[in-house]
């Protein structure tokens, strides 16, 4: 120890002694101390912001779905006060997942552009701006518009959040997606639970009852405004010596990957159950006899399920090394909802909205499965996008058959079996996309 304390004075006086300087006296020292503070006050600023990041994510989580399942509670009110008709209405709740299909794919350029704060920022605006004048615009024509704008918001904040996640916490991937994801699932089922009952409390308008969630939006748009003007890449936000060490990767061609495959039909058909059971078990409970605020309170029910399992499920996807097995939990749950819904729509709804519950937490799987098979944060960007966009394309169909086969059938029948027959491809992809490997590797080859 001595001898090192004096080859550091040697150095010292042969430095100062080249620049001309005379060696540090203590006082010299106390100031070289006070250099510490601004590093200080940058780790005090590093925190601040990852926390206010942290609000940024649940709330912009919150907003995800209210947009979708509020119109899902009050739909047959939709519908009768600008007279559509079946079909329409299934087109209606078609359009969230061509909206997010559309807009989704030009997330990760736009990320590169402004910064995926400024993205995710923007996103909560559309989503504001959406809510506020949707029920106001007048007509199916303006309401689909209106609704459009506020889902364009909600597919580009849908595609960056897994980036987000990976960017500022590289070391707690599943602990953030599972905390994103709770927060998802409970705005999905608040939207869900109190609509109805909020919406007869102010007066019994649906317009109002639809107003209402654009305060919330509103909420989630602040926190992100100091990352407007952040236009770092990854790299900038990784150790130096990992950025040093890492190689420069080629260009990344996705296509090639099965995994991506796998995991983007997977997304498709989990997002196509999602979106029926959003825009229509509430009305499928209701036509089994069951009241407008119990159906409401059912589907909340549907939607809570992924508070507390949305959570657990990507910690524990994160420690398998395959999440087959989760997969195959979760589809053979949404089987035995399908059938319950098919045989007793009414007198088992509280089980039949549990068992779905469950099967709807392939969301959460989905966006962990996101961040796993991808190294970096530049491919765990074109994976979301590739997902998501080529999912949500596969899920349009869903929702606007079963409305079409509602309408012809005069039953629940065809499209419940339709539901159930979609299980089954999913539990497979499922499998597929959960073995262990990357992205990259497969492109590679």
């Amino acid at each position: 120890m001595m001898s090192l304390m004096a080859t550091e004075e040697t150095r010292t006086t042969d430095t100062a002694t080249r620049t001309g300087d005379a060696p540090p006296t203590a006082s010299d020292g106390a100031a070289g101390a006070s250099h510490g503070a601004p590093k200080a006050a940058a780790g005090a600023t590093r925190a601040w912001a990852t926390r206010l990041v942290v609000v940024g994510i649940v709330l912009a989580a919150l907003n995800l779905r209210p947009a979708i399942t509020s119109l899902g509670a009050l739909l047959e009110e939709v519908r009768d006060g600008l007279g559509m008709s079946g079909s329409v209405a299934g087109l209606l709740t078609s359009v969230p997942p061509l909206c997010f299909a559309v807009f989704g794919v030009m997330a990760p350029r736009l990320a590169r552009r402004f910064g995926p704060g400024a993205v995710v920022c923007a996103g909560m605006v559309a989503i504001t701006a959406g809510l506020a004048i949707r029920p106001y615009v007048g007509g199916i024509a303006g309401f689909l518009a209106a609704s459009a704008l506020a889902l364009m918001g909600i597919a580009v904040s849908n595609v960056l959040m897994p980036v987000i996640v990976k960017r500022w916490f590289p070391d707690r991937v599943g602990s953030m997606t599972g905390l994103y994801s709770m927060a998802l699932a409970l705005g999905t089922s608040l939207a869900a639970a109190v609509t109805v009952p909020m919406t007869d409390a102010l007066g019994g308008s649906w317009r109002t009852g639809l107003v209402v969630w654009a305060a919330l939006a509103a909420a989630a748009v602040l926190p992100w405004l100091p990352q407007v003007r952040d236009r770092r890449t990854d790299s900038a936000r990784e150790p130096a010596h990992t950025a040093d060490q890492r190689p420069t990767a080629a260009p990344l061609r996705i296509t090639r990957s099965r995994t991506a495959w796998a995991l983007a039909v997977f997304f498709g058909l989990q997002a196509t159950a999602a979106y029926i059971t959003m825009g229509w078990m509430a009305q499928i409970f209701r036509d089994a006899g069951v009241p407008a605020g119990t159906a409401g309170l059912l589907l909340a029910v549907t939607m809570v399920m992924g508070v507390p399992l949305a959570f657990v499920i990507p910690r524990l996807a994160t420690r398998l090394p395959r999440q087959g097995p989760i997969v195959l939990a979760l589809g053979a749950c949404g089987l035995a909802g399908y059938a319950g819904l098919y045989l007793a729509p009414a007198g088992g709804a509280w089980a039949w909205a549990l068992l779905l519950g469950i099967a709807n937490c392939a969301f959460p799987l989905a966006l962990t499965m996101v961040g796993m098979r991808a190294r970096t944060g530049a491919g765990v960007a074109q994976l979301s996008a590739f997902a998501q966009s080529t999912g949500y394309l596969i899920s349009i169909p869903g929702p606007l058959l079963v409305g079409v086969l509602y309408q012809h059938s005069g039953g629940w029948g065809l499209p419940i079996a339709l539901m159930a027959g979609l299980m089954i491809p999913q539990m497979v992809v499922g499998v597929l996309a959960g073995r262990n490997r990357t992205i990259e590797d497969e492109a590679a080859r």
